[in-house]
C-alpha cells in the first residue's frame, strides 16, 4: 500500500484510539506485524499552545520508522500552525486528520463527524492543512455522515481529492450508529467506485485478518483500518499478515502467550510514561480485553484491575494456567463498547445550512479536546 511517499507491506492501518494508541501500544503491535500505526488524536489547539501532554503524545520511539499523528482542529488557521509544527520540527512523516469522532459532547458542538456538513468550512480547514504540510502526505479520516438523512462521504471526499490529499478512510458508519450495528461496507464500496487514483482505507467491524481481506474484496478498497479489532490483540497484525499472504502463522495464544503479551504492554507504558505507577494504572483498562473469553477467574481480573507495580503484576500473572489453550471463539469478535444508535447532538440549526455560520463558529472553537477518533 502507498501513500504519498510512504509504502507498507501490508495495507493495513492501526487506527487512532484516544488513551491507546500511544507510543507504547504502537511498539507493541509492530512487534507482530506491519502496517502504518497512527498516534492518538492530538488537538491543534492544543499543539499551537505546546501543552505539555500534547508535545509528550506527539513524541515518537526511535524503531518508529514512519511517524503518523493524527490532527483534529476545527480553525483552518489553528490547522495550519499546528501542521506547520509537525512538520518543521520534524515531528511527522504523515498527518491524519479527523473528522469521524462521533462524541455527542463535540458533534453537539459541530466538530467531529458532524463538521463535514459543512463544506466551505471542511473544504477551507484541508486547503490550510495540505498547503502547510507540503511533501508530508495529509490523509483524512471520517464517517458516512451525521445520519442516514444526512450523508456526506462523497461530497467531502470529492472536495479532498481535489485538494491533494493523499488517501481517504471511511467508518463506513454514521454519526448516529456511534459503533452500533453493522458497519456498511457497501459504503466504501460507492467511495471506491467514485474516486479514482486515489487509496481508499474501509474501517469497521474488522475483527479478525479474515475480516479485512473479505472488506477488500467485497469493496475494492486498497487497504484497512483496524481499531477495537485489536484491543488486547496486539497479534492481530500477524494475522493481519498472514491474511494479505505474507509467510506469518496466525496466532491462536495460549494464556501465556496473552499474560506475557499484557506484560510486555505494560512495560513499554512505563517506559513511555516515565513512571512504574502510572504505567501500570494505564494498563488496568486492558485487562478485559486481553483476557475475554479466556478461564480467568473474577478475583484475578480485579486484582490486574488495580495491580500497582510490574512486580505485582509479575505475582498475579505467575499463578496463571500458562499452558490453558486459546479458547476459540469466545476471544475473538468485538471488544470495546459498542453503544446503541442515538439521535446525533447537534447546534441549534446545524443541519439548515452546508454553509458555516458565525455562532457556530465559536462553539465550534470549543470542541478541541481530547476524545475518540471515530
Amino acid at each position: 500500500m502507498r501513500i504519498g511517499p510512504i509504502e507498507t507491506d501490508v495495507p493495513v492501518v492501526l487506527a487512532p484510539m484516544a488513551g491507546i494508541t500511544n507510543t507504547a501500544f504502537r511498539r507493541l503491535c509492530r512487534e507482530y506485524g506491519g502496517g502504518l500505526f497512527v498516534s492518538e488524536m492530538i488537538t491543534a489547539r492544543a499543539l499551537v499552545e505546546r501543552n505539555e501532554t500534547t508535545m509528550r503524545l506527539i513524541q515518537h520511539h526511535p524503531s518508529e520508522t514512519t511517524r503518523s499523528i493524527q490532527l483534529y482542529g476545527v480553525d483552518p488557521k489553528t490547522m495550519g500552525a499546528a501542521t506547520r509544527i509537525l512538520v518543521d520540527e520534524d515531528h511527522a512523516d504523515h498527518i491524519d486528520m479527523n473528522f469521524g469522532c462521533p462524541v455527542p459532547k463535540v458533534t453537539r458542538k459541530g466538530g467531529g463527524a458532524a463538521l463535514p456538513w459543512k463544506t466551505t468550512l471542511f473544504e477551507q480547514i484541508l486547503k490550510e492543512t495540505v498547503a502547510a504540510a507540503g511533501d508530508v502526505p495529509v490523509t483524512i479520516k471520517m464517517r458516512m455522515g451525521i445520519d442516514d438523512d444526512h450523508l456526506t462521504y462523497l461530497d467531502a471526499a470529492r472536495i479532498a481529492a481535489d485538494l491533494g490529499v493523499a488517501a481517504i478512510g471511511l467508518h463506513a458508519r454514521t454519526a448516529a450508529q456511534h459503533y452500533s450495528g453493522n458497519a456498511h461496507w457497501d459504503a466504501i464500496r460507492t467511495l471506491k467506485a467514485e474516486i479514482k487514483g486515489l487509496p481508499i482505507l474501509g474501517n469497521g467491524d474488522i475483527w479478525s485478518g479474515a475480516d479485512a481481506k473479505r472488506m477488500v474484496e467485497e469493496t475494492g478498497c486498497d487497504g484497512v483500518i483496524v481499531g477495537r479489532g485489536c484491543l488486547g490483540r496486539p497479534w492481530l497484525f500477524a494475522d493481519l499478515e498472514a491474511a494479505f499472504g505474507k509467510d506469518v502463522e496466525t496466532i491462536m495464544p495460549n494464556l501465556g502467550f496473552v499474560a506475557d503479551a499484557f506484560r510486555r504492554h505494560a512495560e513499554l507504558l512505563v517506559e513511555f510514561l516515565e513512571d512504574e505507577n502510572h504505567g501500570c494504572r494505564d494498563i488496568r483498562k486492558h485487562v478485559a480485553w486481553y483476557f475475554k473469553g479466556y478461564a480467568v477467574g473474577g478475583e484475578t481480573r480485579a486484582a490486574l484491575a488495580l495491580v500497582g507495580s510490574l512486580k505485582e503484576m509479575d505475582a498475579i500473572l505467575a499463578e496463571l494456567d500458562r499452558d490453558a489453550p486459546y479458547p476459540g471463539a469466545d476471544a475473538e469478535g468485538q471488544r470495546g463498547r459498542a453503544g446503541t444508535p442515538k439521535r446525533p447532538s447537534l447546534p441549534d440549526g446545524w443541519l439548515n445550512s452546508r454553509e458555516i455560520l458565525g455562532s457556530h463558529m465559536k462553539e465550534l472553537v470549543d470542541t478541541e479536546s481530547s476524545h475518540s477518533g471515530g
